[in-house]
């Protein structure tokens, strides 16, 4: 049985590790030949390995998703090698989490280029060339902390307030050229990224504990949970689901 991807060429920045790299991994099980995106060139090319191990197709791309003429040869590099790209997977991001009158604005720029600004540039580049192709999907990677304020991360939560508005915005722009835009919304999850939040967090005395995760959300999820999640949006069993949130919080939100 063919594979919900069959046929696409799928590109995920911040696809080397964690949620990223297990939605490379499941995406090209999926039968999609995957470009990944991503700083961290040595992890990026262990799971594009994985994937060829596996049958899989894949290609490392590094590129800092933040810079403009980065993410440009990036894309240009990955459709050379596959053709457009028809499912794009905006996951990249980092987090800062320290008090606010302590933030500086370094900080406060860095971290929207990262989060933000990163989603502008590679949907940019990404979109003329899937609308060629007949259209596509869009995958965002926000947040419960789009919706879910949480102390000592007023820069993280502002910039994936962003993240939440962009799927939204694009989704209404580009639905009459076939393109599809949706966020994926993850709580706690089991990767680096999810790890150093908790342990920062309670480092403020922010209570992050086994307990009060099991109060918030029942357990810490896994990465390859908001990966399916990912792959349903990004799939055409997802044909008429545009401009959404996909909360992966296991109730979270919903408290």
């Amino acid at each position: 049985m063919a594979g919900r991807l069959a046929g696409k060429i799928a590109l995920i920045s911040g696809g080397a590790t964690g949620m990223g790299g297990a939605a490379a991994v499941l995406f090209a099980a999926e039968g999609a030949k995957v470009a990944i995106v991503d700083r961290n060139e040595a992890a990026a090319e262990a799971t594009a390995a994985q994937i060829a191990a596996a049958g899989g197709e894949a290609a490392v791309f590094p590129a800092d998703v933040s810079d403009e003429g980065a993410v440009a040869a990036a894309v240009d590099a990955a459709t050379a090698r596959f053709g457009a790209i028809t499912t794009l997977f905006n996951h990249a991001g980092s987090i800062v989490i320290k008090p606010f009158l302590e933030t500086t604005l370094a900080e406060w720029e860095w971290l929207h280029a990262v989060n933000v600004r990163s989603m502008f540039l590679m949907t940019r580049a990404v979109l003329p060339g899937m609308i060629a192709a007949g259209g596509g999907s869009i995958v965002c990677t926000s947040s419960i902390s789009a919706v879910a304020a949480t102390p000592m991360e007023v820069l993280y939560d502002t910039t994936k307030g962003a993240c939440h508005m962009f799927a939204r915005a694009i989704a209404v722009e580009f639905r009459d050229r076939n393109i599809r835009c949706n966020a994926v919304c993850p709580g706690f999850i089991r990767t680096p990224h999810g790890l150093r939040e908790v342990e920062l967090l309670q480092s403020y005395g922010v209570d992050v504990s086994e307990a009060a995760l099991a109060a918030q959300q029942g357990r810490i999820g896994e990465p390859e949970e908001v990966a399916k999640a990912a792959l349903f949006l990004a799939s055409d069993e997802a044909s008429f689901v545009n401009g959404a949130q996909l909360f992966v919080d296991n109730g979270f939100t919903a408290i």
